[in-house]
């Protein structure tokens, strides 16, 4: 299973790639975790849109879901004819934030676009070979941590956004790599329920015994390497920050491709 770092940049795009959004794929399935801002465009350098299996949002904050409609304008106005529709997963009303997003009427269902399903914790689905469960994340808005089990057995969790909590331990628990948000630094961010520092991303990886760490979710004013060091206050395991086109392999052990 293979995971390509479409954007990672927290709250907004960055000056130097889109907002959160990101790539899975395996030998015959391909899934989009997030669309922020940017994220329509930069994908595009990876793969034809219109490969995708599947789209999962974790919450619908602007910065995780804007360029849907760019999505949806894509396989509307495809030259050689619509794309037909692809299913979206979310907590909460994914077709009335979608409505919001592009300014649409009530009448508007998208229905040629987008099939979508709403998703709470506990739930499970397939998307070719990849079975994914939905686990509680702790934030402002309805939210959840992803954990993907591809063919060959390898687990890939999402954190979404979150602060400390079990849900995101029980959905990283052993899993070979956790792609988590570290937006906030212990010591500038202090308020609770929104995000986690280095620290405390730390804790649940090590709790959960994942095997790698992948930090994500940066906000253009978050300095890497002090989320870094607090991480590696908590966490002994490899520990790598998420930036725009990077590859791993959810493996064993995670692998940088140029």
């Amino acid at each position: 299973m293979k995971l390509t770092v479409v954007g990672c940049t927290g709250s907004m795009s960055g000056p130097k790639g889109a907002a959160s959004s990101y790539l899975v794929q395996t030998d015959t399935t391909t899934i989009l975790l997030d669309m922020g801002p940017g994220s329509m465009g930069q994908l595009m350098n990876y793969i034809d849109p219109a490969e995708l299996d599947a789209i999962l949002l974790s919450h619908l904050h602007t910065d995780h879901v804007a360029d849907i409609i760019g999505m949806q304008v894509y396989r509307k106005w495809f030259p050689t004819g619509p794309l037909g529709p692809i299913d979206v997963y979310s907590p909460g009303d994914g077709l009335e934030r979608t409505r919001q997003i592009g300014g649409d009427a009530p009448e508007e269902t998208y229905a040629g676009e987008f099939t979508f399903h709403a998703v709470t914790e506990g739930d499970k689905v397939k998307v070719g070979d990849v079975e994914i469960e939905f686990f509680h994340a702790e934030h402002p808005v309805p939210a959840h941590a992803m954990r993907l089990t591809g063919p060959a057995g390898q687990v890939l969790t999402y954190s979404g956004d979150t602060d400390y909590c079990e849900g995101q331990v029980e959905a990283a628990r052993g899993a070979d790599m956790y792609l988590c948000e570290a937006a906030f630094e212990a010591e500038r961010d202090t308020v609770r329920g929104i995000h986690l520092t280095g620290a405390r991303a730390g804790q649940i990886a090590t709790k959960a015994g994942v095997k790698n760490l992948v930090l994500t979710h940066l906000q253009p004013w978050t300095d890497p390497d002090v989320v870094c060091q607090e991480t590696r206050q908590t966490y002994e395991g490899p520990i790598a920050v998420a930036t725009p086109g990077v590859t791993f392999h959810v493996a064993n052990s995670p692998k940088l491709e140029a």
